[in-house]
């Protein structure tokens, strides 16, 4: 568990952002490298506390003291099996998960907890420098046939876990780029599209015939793949957003997260993109201050926004954890994102009641009330307000998978909210039709993702062969 009197000897310690004034002109990771001899002594942290909560604090439950211990001993090939032994793409977590695990680290009961995150990301940055990831390609071949349709972290760990397992795996995705959310909501600074491009070239040479362009229900049939497939796994995420219906809603100028965030990727891919939704040198307001709402934040102070604001229903958390979530709980407080650190205005307890807009239908006005705590909202009588606002971005997370074309047409049953209804073995109402990720769950972490479509490929297994020797 790393060194036994670690704790007592070393600081935590993660890597610095790259200064402000740097970052914001341009769409490179914020992170600046972390010296693997100071991850190191950051394994040597890990305390040998008997019962490891980073385990369930962790959806993938990570068997994190181990490879934390291999690192401390420099033991990095040996740490990067333990790490993919329970986790796919480490590269990705390692980058944009908020760490669950280090909210349940023991040692964060009463001192800064393991720097465990930055501890995965150097473990699987390194085995990649090294040369040790290569292609896993099977042993021997079921002859069964599966299509995972949508290419997120979900359909990726399902893709790859049942191409292991032997089957012929074909993953279907409607853009033109694979990666789903990954690929077109999570921005650049946060994490570098050539991650995903690595992990796809593994997996083509694993097996893994991947299909972009394919919008399961518009353009591709679902007859056609009920017909031509042994199992389908429904891994498309939850892209309904979350929106207002309020007075002026129908004005120019305001826009869901997602129909701005995808833009800007795209162009940073190199891609034209015709009519681009710009905050150069406009006023923005910001909708929702979760982290959609933030990299929306970031975004615009890199199109360099005259001025912008982040509104949240919420009241504002407390500096430091609540004690209505105590250890090991994921804790109530107030989190800085990087964006949140580049500049703008964060305002809590708000609540917007219309828009307003000039004679040619732009939106002008933004106009709201503050408001009593969750959950009835109340507005507090004389706190009206209005603000200047050329562009209104609607980041108020969502409300689960997209109705109509392939859910509509296969006729699998949904759930009290909206998400598609799976069993234990995370199949669908539809026989032979198995549902993972966001679209079984809601919208959830990129780990709950990849946890999701590993235990889907275990009970896709089971279903086609009798028993499965996947982990779950």
């Amino acid at each position: 568990m790393g060194k036994v009197t670690g704790f007592l000897e070393y600081e935590r310690e993660t890597p610095a952002r790259r200064p402000v004034a740097q970052r914001v002109n341009d769409y490179f990771e914020v992170y600046q490298p972390f010296d693997e001899e100071k991850v190191r002594l950051q394994g040597g942290r890990c305390m040998d506390c008997g019962i490891p909560f980073c385990h369930t604090g962790c959806p993938l439950t990570n068997i994190i003291p181990d490879w934390n211990d291999f690192v401390y001993q420099n033991r990095w090939r040996d740490a990067i099996r333990q790490l993919h032994a329970t986790n796919n793409f480490p590269e990705f977590t390692g980058r944009i998960c908020p760490a669950p695990c280090e909210a349940a680290c023991v040692l964060g009961i009463n001192e800064p907890p393991v720097a465990i995150k930055t501890i995965e990301r150097t473990i699987v940055d390194h085995a990649w420098n090294e040369g040790w990831i290569k292609p896993e390609p099977p042993s021997f071949r079921t002859g069964k046939k599966v299509a995972v349709i949508g290419s997120g972290p979900a359909g990726l760990a399902a893709a790859q876990q049942l191409n292991r397992a032997g089957h012929n795996v074909v993953l279907l995705e409607k853009n033109d780029r694979i990666g789903g959310l990954l690929r077109y909501g999570i921005p650049d600074f946060k994490m570098e599209k050539h991650h995903i491009d690595r992990r796809v070239l593994q997996m083509e040479a694993e097996g893994v015939e991947f299909r972009v362009n394919s919008n399961v229900g518009v353009n591709v049939s679902v007859e056609e793949l009920r017909a031509e497939f042994d199992a389908l796994v429904l891994s498309g995420g939850a892209e309904w957003g979350r929106d207002l219906n309020l007075p002026g809603r129908e004005l120019k100028g305001i826009h869901f997260a997602m129909e701005f965030l995808p833009q800007q990727n795209k162009r940073v891919a190199g891609d034209q993109v015709p009519d681009q939704i710009l905050a150069t040198g406009k006023n923005v307001i910001i909708i929702g201050g979760g982290d959609t709402g933030a990299d929306c934040l970031g975004t615009s102070h890199r199109h360099k926004a005259k001025a912008i604001r982040q509104f949240e229903i919420m009241p504002q958390p407390p500096e430091l954890r609540s004690p209505s979530t105590p250890w090991p709980l994921w804790p109530l407080q107030l989190r800085n994102e990087s964006s949140h650190e580049e500049g703008g205005e964060r305002h809590w307890a708000v609540a917007t009641t219309k828009f307003t807009g000039d004679e040619h239908g732009n939106v002008k006005k933004l106009h709201g009330v503050r408001v009593g705590p969750a959950p009835k909202f109340e507005p507090i009588l004389g706190s009206e307000f209005e603000m200047d606002a050329d562009l209104v971005l609607l980041a108020m997370g969502f409300v689960g998978p997209v109705r109509g074309g392939m859910i509509e047409q296969l006729g699998v049953e949904l759930d009290a909210r909206g998400n598609v209804k799976a069993d234990e073995n995370y199949m669908s109402s539809v026989q032979g039709v198995f549902a993972a990720g966001d679209m079984r769950r809601g919208q959830s972490l990129v780990v709950w993702a990849i946890a999701e479509g590993r235990k889907a490929a275990r009970g896709v297994d089971a279903w086609l062969m009798g028993e499965s020797k996947l982990p779950g």
